[in-house]
């Protein structure tokens, strides 16, 4: 049996040029076996972490707050790989998927020692520039704090409207880099 994965995707259209990075990692993942888990987070309900150290004491519900996270919980908890997918907005990520991924400290929380579960992880990024500094030294630092191993990034820069990354080199490298797990 593949790796199961999940695609945290905080691109807000689902065919926008972030998603279509996701559709052929995807694509190429499942092509190798792979066990793919997609959640398009713009069309969810989430929301902010509060901050409260109120997590982590039901496994099966580990944030206080009730929402469309508890989706994500078991998913994120059985996964082997996390997948980050967003646009670059301001220099940084999404703040669709830092929301979530703020909320995965839940799970961490039903750890003694806060620990997050380790888990090996891809950066899928499309931009309408091509500076990805800022949102690449927040992914790299997922290594140095909370022992994330990354598998690889894909990062597409001049990418404007929607569908302009039709034809792209990094699709393949996308396709390839699921492929390759």
């Amino acid at each position: 049996m593949g790796k199961r994965i999940v695609i945290l995707n905080g691109s807000p259209r689902r065919t926008g040029n972030t998603s279509l990075l996701a559709r052929a990692f995807r694509e190429g993942a499942e092509s190798a076996g792979c066990e793919v888990t997609e959640f398009f987070l713009a069309g969810m309900d989430i929301h902010p972490c509060r901050g409260c150290w109120g997590g982590g004491k039901d496994p099966d519900h580990p944030c206080v707050q009730r929402d469309d996270m508890e989706k994500i919980y078991p998913a994120y908890r059985a996964a082997d790989v996390v997948v980050l997918a967003s646009p670059v907005y301001y220099w940084a990520l999404s703040g669709t998927l830092k929301t979530a991924f703020d909320r995965l400290f839940a799970v961490a929380e039903c750890n003694a020692d806060y620990a997050n579960p380790i888990k090996d992880t891809v950066l899928l990024m499309a931009a309408e520039g091509h500076e990805f500094t800022d949102p690449e030294t927040w992914y790299d630092r997922l290594e140095e704090h909370i022992g994330w191993r990354s598998l690889g990034k894909v990062l597409c820069g001049g990418v404007v409207k929607p569908g302009d990354i039709a034809g792209r080199k990094e699709l393949e490298d996308a396709r390839a880099l699921g492929a390759s797990l």
